[in-house]
């Protein structure tokens, strides 16, 4: 079988460059920044993915800014909504398998057990919200399409929450971290390596007809922990990475630290449907978080190119 031609959009993110990794020889990857397939001009998309001819369409781009897009709700939903529906369209046309990446925050956090897929959402903020839309937005179109939910994204690249704290924790003596917020930190890294190994697995015809496979589904990494116990885990492991630091961290609820934007209390996902469908787990999010520093390990022994 030859080698899938692959469109990825939003490859300069840290999701679009975990796959860029994972997908490096998985075929003719087609790796476009923002510059190249801006997803706040979506009619553009259209031409894009003709003149491509892709097998397969990566999008990794969204618009992430979960507090701003209180004030940007027609950019949000533009980009989260708007944008994949009409790359749905495209894939639909030229017959391309499509990959989108969707939100827990789609959900209110008021179950008191794992999200599962069948659960009815209720976002409690705008990006939460303009997510949802983008998931109708594919749903609708139907076709060869796997939207991915995940949560608490991050990674060895890029602004998220792991680069935040090792910052913060060779600056100050004292952190307070939110401690009644839960959910599954990801890495960018094991979202790569599931999606190509599923994507693999589709190209191949090992899942049968698109009728199928095809749909929604939760990946996230296993287990669950607050967004405090998540910093003292970084902490814990960073070692040479916080600089001799050892920051001091004081757990306090979500109502100490208000923020534009609502989170939900609880934003674990079930990832059952996932991993009866495909059979394949993500690593638990303590051995994905370990894995993840010690990337950042070498490349901070590895001198820089002049």
């Amino acid at each position: 079988m030859p080698k899938p031609r692959i469109l990825l959009i939003g490859a300069a993110g840290q999701l679009g460059r975990a796959l860029q990794t994972s997908f490096a020889d998985a075929g003719e990857l087609i790796a476009l920044d923002r510059n190249a397939a801006d997803l706040s001009q979506p009619e553009r998309l259209r031409q894009l993915v003709v003149r491509s001819a892709p097998d397969v369409i990566l999008n990794a781009a969204a618009y992430t800014a979960v507090d701003r897009a209180e004030a940007e709700t027609e950019l949000a939903m533009t980009v989260n909504a708007q944008a994949p529906g009409i790359l749905a369209e495209a894939a639909l046309a030229t017959g391309a398998l499509l990959v989108h990446y969707s939100t827990d925050y789609v959900f209110d956090g008021s179950k008191p057990a794992p999200w599962i897929e069948e659960d009815a959402p209720s976002p409690l903020n705008v990006y939460g919200l303009s997510k949802l839309a983008g998931e109708a937005a594919i749903q609708q179109v139907g076709g060869k399409v796997l939207i991915f939910r995940t949560s608490w994204v991050y990674g060895p690249q890029g602004n998220n929450f792991l680069s935040t704290m090792l910052r913060l924790g060779r600056e100050r003596e004292t952190l307070k971290i939110v401690d009644d917020q839960v959910g599954a930190p990801t890495s960018s890294i094991e979202l790569a390596r599931a999606t190509h190994t599923i994507v693999d697995g589709v190209l191949a015809g090992a899942y049968g007809a698109s009728d199928t496979w095809a749909g929604l589904y939760h990946m996230t990494c296993r287990g669950s922990v607050s967004w405090c116990g998540f910093a003292q885990a970084i902490f814990a492991r960073a070692g040479a990475l916080l600089q001799g630091k050892m920051p001091m961290v004081h757990p306090i609820p979500a109502a100490e630290y208000p923020t534009p934007a609502q989170r939900p209390l609880n934003s674990v996902l079930s990832n059952e449907k996932l991993d009866a469908r495909f059979g394949i787990p993500l690593a638990a999010w303590d051995e994905a978080l370990d894995a993840v520093l010690l990337d950042l390990r070498r490349a901070a022994r590895t001198p820089q190119a002049e």
